[in-house]
């Protein structure tokens, strides 16, 4: 899930969305972002009557994962997303899925939208609203949904505590990842050019209620399962990170990798770590009370 452009007092007053904010982390992204809890195509297809027809639009969709996850469960899905890059990587990755022919990718602001796009049954938001003029897109996806249509919100589950007791390869060091970061760039959050002082905003629920969407529902697909990474896998994710993204460290990008590398070996002499899958926590919105 990438940026949009605009500015508003929803994330930050005083912060500007610029079109760097995930510049250079697009190729980063598949391999070092957790996937969704396994199970959450069948989740989604029993809740939304899903049966391989309508069209799906997936708002901020970043290299495609969750696009490309659902497609099988729709005619056509169409991914926007703001950074070139992200659309460059789902582009790649349609193709060597075989599936190009019905996945269509658009480079665009969720603020630019309908775009001539058309209506659909289903929008995903997948961990990118937050970046958004919230109010804007919700009322733009309101007319952009047939009636009863669905707009799902789909994220980690953020209060769960992994246990990771019994595996096999240590955590990553993630804290000190994080601190290395702040020594490099601040004590502030970065975000494309400026920073973010205050994080993303939460409350979702109440701007959908604004835009006239009824509900949610709310389902968690568990997760929980054992996960081994390397420590390519998580220099990956460390720059999969809007607020570590590669162009902010600028000629001492190669100098922090080498930091975190460090930190890594210091953590785990092997390479590897161990991790568990983070549950995945959808909440379902309706159009209007019409059945799909």
């Amino acid at each position: 899930m990438t940026g949009h452009q605009g500015r508003w007092a929803g994330v930050s007053a005083g912060w500007e969305w610029d079109d760097s904010l995930f510049r250079g982390a697009a190729a980063c992204y598949r391999r070092g972002r957790l996937p969704y809890a396994p199970g959450l195509a069948d989740v989604l297809a029993g809740v939304l009557k899903l049966d391989g027809h309508g069209r799906l639009i997936d708002v901020g969709c970043g290299p495609g994962t969750l696009a490309l996850g659902l497609a099988h469960l729709f005619s056509e899905v169409v991914g926007v997303d703001a950074d070139s890059g992200m659309i460059a990587e789902a582009t790649r990755d349609a193709a060597g899925r075989g599936i190009a022919g019905k996945a269509r990718w658009v480079l665009a602001r969720a603020e630019e939208l309908p775009a001539g796009l058309g209506a659909f049954g289903v929008a995903t938001f997948g961990q990118s609203f937050h970046w958004m003029d919230r109010d804007l897109v919700a009322a733009t996806m309101r007319d952009m949904l047939r009636p009863g249509g669905a707009l799902v919100h789909i994220a980690d589950v953020k209060t769960e505590t992994a246990n990771l007791d019994g595996l096999p390869h240590p955590p990553a060091p993630h804290a000190a990842i994080e601190e290395l970061v702040r020594r490099y760039l601040g004590p502030v959050r970065r975000a494309g050019r400026s920073v973010l002082p205050h994080g993303t905003p939460g409350d979702e629920a109440a701007v959908l209620t604004r835009a006239g969407f009824t509900g949610p529902d709310r389902h968690v697909v568990p997760g929980g399962q054992p996960l081994e990474r390397t420590s390519d896998d998580v220099v990956a994710w460390v720059f999969s990170m809007s607020y570590a993204a590669p162009h902010l460290f600028g000629v001492r990008a190669e100098a922090f990798e080498a930091d975190v590398r460090r930190l890594l070996k210091e953590a785990s002499p092997s390479g590897w770590f161990s991790e568990r899958q983070p549950s995945t926590e959808v909440f379902v919105w309706r159009n209007g009370p019409a059945e799909m």
